[in-house]
């Protein structure tokens, strides 16, 4: 569990734009500067990480455009969805609005195949959603009958777990506010 949680640090601070360098007990974030010192030439893989392919800037998407999945009963899941964490399914004509998230950090993590970290051997994908109050939300959950599993706070926040009528897990994440400047 504790290599995932630094292998989702490690994610997170390429998000973030900082650099979290992990002590026994505590973390602490190093900003990067904007200028990068001039070093010789990146190894294979490392081109792409820093943005960099063929000597060119790499263009790289902005953000998740859409979540696609199979479901037992797709309007009923994309109703739960919609009913207990607000996320609108695409919409059926030009009329409505799709779902709209707010600008964040976002994790990508492709996990082994033998991780415990989704529960359900079976399940192949888990989704994470930022959240402004875990508590607000976990209690709004639980009042709906939906059993919920807030976890101890890390470095990088708060987060708790749910399943979806299917069986799906679903992580919560409150992030940890950065500090203030000073």
């Amino acid at each position: 569990m504790l290599f995932l949680r630094r292998q989702l640090l490690r994610t997170l601070s390429f998000a973030f734009g900082s650099s979290f360098i992990l002590s026994r007990n505590q973390l602490g974030i190093a900003a990067q500067t904007t200028t990068q010192p001039k070093v010789s030439p990146p190894l294979a893989g490392a081109a792409v990480r820093n943005g960099i392919a063929g000597g060119t800037e790499m263009e790289k998407v902005t953000g998740i455009g859409g979540f696609f999945f199979r479901a037992k009963d797709p309007k009923a899941l994309g109703l739960w969805y919609q009913q207990h964490l607000g996320v609108s399914v695409i919409p059926t004509s030009y009329e409505e609005s799709p779902w709209q998230q707010e600008a964040g950090p976002t994790a990508f993590a492709p996990f082994p195949e033998t991780s415990k970290y989704f529960g359900d051997a079976q399940k192949v994908w888990m989704l994470n959603f930022r959240v402004r109050d875990l508590d607000k939300m976990a209690a709004q959950l639980q009042a709906a009958g939906i059993e919920i599993k807030i976890y101890p706070p890390d470095p990088t926040g708060r987060f708790a777990r749910v399943h979806d009528p299917e069986g799906n897990p679903i992580e919560l994440w409150q992030p940890t506010k950065p500090a203030a400047p000073h």
